[in-house]
């Protein structure tokens, strides 16, 4: 860890969950995956589905040395930091001791605060309510926008735009929309083919 890492560094993070399951959307859909939800978010997504992590002072803090040791129980090895949205603080010390034990490190994030920590995924999910950094575009492995009406087509192309040519480009409807977008998500997937379709899987599952 360099000197700037060490200043910087956060020990403890408020966790408002973290649980072993199956990825149920993106590109790594179907996997075994260790999730760690940290509480607090400005974003305000009015459609969100885990408001109660939006107040971090709710949810107790735990170390990043904890954290770690939970991940590393479990035969999956792949761990994925949400939220909330999570990269509210510097995630490098979490991410470095992740990655000493073998463990894959995924990120589900806006992208309206600074990037920080070592990632081998970064999903970037855009938001009209707090607008993504521009430091995230060329970094972005997955860009998934969430449609809610049908002019989100026109918004998910304006961050396409900007991303580099291996990012994986998906739409994914809004749970509460699904019977409504997902007929016009198949549509303009066939018009427009760089484009796929995710799906809340995890949902039709009934797992966490």
């Amino acid at each position: 860890m360099n000197k700037l890492e060490m200043k910087n560094k956060v020990d403890m993070l408020p966790v408002m969950e973290k649980f072993y399951t199956i990825q149920g959307e993106g590109v790594h859909q179907g996997k075994a995956a260790y999730f760690i939800r940290l509480g607090g978010c400005d974003v305000g997504c009015v459609w969100c589905d885990v408001k109660e992590s939006w107040d971090a002072d709710a949810h107790d803090k735990q170390s990043v040395a904890d954290l770690v040791a939970a991940a590393n129980e479990f035969e999956g090895k792949l761990v994925v930091i949400t939220g909330g949205e999570p990269l509210m603080y510097d995630l490098s010390h979490l991410t470095t001791s992740l990655k000493e034990k073998g463990l894959r490190t995924h990120v589900e994030t806006s992208g309206a605060h600074p990037l920080s920590g070592t990632w081998d995924w970064i999903c970037l999910s855009p938001k009209k309510f707090k607008f993504p950094l521009e430091e995230f575009y060329p970094h972005a492995h997955e860009l998934k926008i969430i449609v809610y009406h049908k002019h989100d087509f026109k918004w998910a192309e304006e961050h396409a735009a900007k991303v580099n040519d291996d990012c994986v480009l998906l739409l994914q409807p809004e749970w509460s929309k699904e019977k409504e977008m997902l007929p016009l998500m198949v549509e303009y997937v066939k018009q427009h083919p760089k484009w796929k379709i995710s799906l809340q899987t995890h949902k039709y599952m009934d797992v966490p």
